[in-house]
């Protein structure tokens, strides 16, 4: 979508002016990633007008591949207002305008599935489920495990890394029982997830933290649970008790002893990475210095919790989108889940201190060096505006009181 940000604080109604940005979770994560060093492709829809131009021409700027979304002649693209504030606050107002959209009209018959199962990772969100019947028909259809062989019925085919942030937003379903029915049965499709404690409560009305929504979600073999200022916690099953019915072929380390992939991928108002480009991290695969072992939990599952960072909050939105990119571009990597949990922070930290959806993320040595930080260091860290531009010892890691 193009997105509309107030010039200042206020009602809708009393904002005079507006000023020009994009959005769109999935967008952004491939934006993120493409400004983070992998290979990204969007795959959407939009209207054959202005704004169309400018979502393309904008998202490729970052270095994402577009050359896969539709341009629609006879629907336009979406747009959407919204006010200064945390959406977490009552005062928070947005307004959509998505109805009819050219991305609305996504379905299993107008994308190619075919690029989108030629990536490493797929990554969906749980808006673009909530656009039409169509696109959720399309989300079903990508969640879904596949078919088997037909000479080996016992084969699944492969299909790419299947992540999906829950994104639960209650402007755009028409009823929250339904939304909460759906979004559960898209996680449960998906293989890794990223949920908020508090979408959790709102959607699915579970409380009582990590530990029973990961019980309300058995199936995915990664779970990534966020609270906010609090930290994050990462539950991962072991492939031998895993209880999903097909098979992961770009985790992390599969059974071919495979470390990750180069190029995140999705679609619909989606995000897809193509997978055959050559990775260029040289570290793929290996473990930092210092990092402890994960701690087994019930039925095979290890958890994993990384707190959050302390960060001068310029703008809070769009915090979530780097957060899952920055959790993603760790995975491609093949790092171990405290790192993850970790660079996730770091790209959240580098949105939050920016006044639009986007930043630009730390430098990959940056980040790095942050993230293998030991725990007291990395709770002593307190993240400014400006941070991300920092060379060598970057002020933000002088102790504080």
């Amino acid at each position: 979508m193009v997105t509309f940000l107030p010039s200042r604080p206020g009602r809708l109604a009393d904002v005079p002016t507006f000023e020009r940005a994009i959005g769109g979770a999935e967008s952004n994560v491939a934006c993120v990633l493409a400004a983070a060093g992998h290979t990204t492709k969007w795959v959407s829809r939009v209207g054959a007008d202005g704004f169309g131009d400018h979502l393309l021409e904008t998202i490729a700027s970052y270095g994402v591949d577009t050359s896969a979304v539709q341009r629609d002649p006879t629907r336009p693209t979406g747009i959407y207002f919204r006010t200064a504030g945390d959406r977490a606050t009552d005062a928070h107002e947005v307004a959509y305008y998505r109805t009819g959209s050219a991305a609305s009209a996504m379905s299993p018959t107008t994308v190619d599935l075919r690029t989108l199962q030629a990536t490493d990772i797929l990554h969906l969100s749980g808006i673009t489920a909530a656009l039409s019947t169509t696109c959720l028909s399309l989300l079903k259809s990508l969640t879904a495990p596949h078919p088997a062989h037909p000479t080996h019925p016992s084969h699944a085919t492969p299909r790419p890394l299947i992540s999906f942030d829950v994104n639960y937003r209650e402007g755009l379903w028409p009823d929250a029982t339904t939304a909460g029915d759906t979004l559960l049965t898209l996680a449960r499709g998906a293989d890794l997830v990223f949920v908020g404690e508090d979408e959790a409560e709102e959607a699915w009305g579970i409380t009582g933290g990590p530990t029973a929504i990961r019980e309300a979600l058995p199936e995915p073999r990664t779970l990534v649970i966020k609270n906010g200022s609090q930290g994050a916690t990462v539950f991962e099953s072991n492939p031998s008790t895993h209880p999903h019915p097909h098979p992961h072929p770009h985790s992390p380390t599969d059974a071919r002893g495979r470390t990750g992939g180069c190029s995140p991928a999705g679609a619909g108002a989606s995000t897809a990475l193509p997978s055959k480009a050559p990775c260029s991290a040289p570290d793929r695969g290996r473990t930092p210095p210092g990092t402890p072992p994960p701690h087994p939990t019930r039925e095979g599952d290890t958890v994993t919790e990384a707190p959050a960072l302390h960060v001068d909050v310029v703008a809070p939105v769009g915090a979530g989108d780097a957060f899952a990119a920055g959790f993603l571009s760790a995975t491609l990597r093949g790092l171990p889940p405290k790192h993850r949990l970790r660079h996730g922070h770091l790209m959240a930290a580098a949105a939050l201190t920016t006044p639009g959806d986007l930043a630009a993320p730390p430098s990959r040595a940056h980040a790095d060096r942050l993230a293998a930080l030991d725990d007291t260091a990395w709770g002593r860290l307190r993240l400014a505006p400006g941070w991300t531009n920092t060379a060598d010892r970057a002020q933000e890691e002088v102790p504080t009181p």
